[in-house]
């Protein structure tokens, strides 16, 4: 049995990009499911694994994390010893890091927010989380042309970070038909 614990949500973006990680690196870890409809992020047994009361938290050992962004950064340098998903050259993660950056903001804004409206009723602004979706949506598109991946010619954590949402983007009535990449 795996020492890692992964605590998500099933339709949380932010743990799927986790669960993405550990499926591409191949490493086990027990899925610990929590119910954040009945409020059970906020139970003291879980807000002492993360005091902000959010999933993902992935426990390795000794080691707990949280913060999506954060965790998957921990499994690319620790388990992929080729530094493939997260590359060492300082250039290469430079980039990496931006696409991380918008995955934390322009994307947890834009398509995560739509998603939240339509999904769990969040009250939030649609027409400005559609609005910023399709900004992001047009830039990253561009970015694509030029290149297969979003930080270069290998998937990346870029890629993994940003897959979550824009794979289920429609979700949120954002719609991926005007985007070729």
């Amino acid at each position: 049995m795996s020492t890692i614990k992964l605590y998500r949500h099933p339709l949380s973006g932010h743990s799927h990009r986790v669960e993405v990680l550990l499926s591409l690196l191949s490493i086990d870890a027990e899925i610990i499911d929590v119910d954040l409809m009945t409020g059970a992020q906020r139970a003291p047994e879980f807000i002492n694994k993360n005091p902000q009361g959010q999933v993902p938290v992935l426990e390795d050992g000794a080691i707990t994390l949280s913060d999506s962004n954060a965790i998957i950064h921990y499994l690319a340098s620790k388990y992929d010893p080729d530094r493939s998903w997260l590359p060492s050259a300082p250039e290469k993660a430079a980039v990496v890091q931006r696409y991380l950056t918008i995955a934390a903001g322009a994307l947890a804004f834009g398509p995560a927010s739509a998603r939240l409206i339509t999904l769990f009723g969040a009250d939030l602004n649609p027409d400005y989380a559609i609005a910023i979706s399709h900004k992001l949506l047009l830039r990253l598109d561009s970015d694509l042309s030029s290149r297969p991946w979003l930080a270069g010619d290998q998937p990346t954590l870029a890629d993994v970070a940003n897959y979550a949402y824009i794979a289920v983007a429609p979700e949120g009535n954002v719609s991926l038909d005007d985007y070729a990449n």
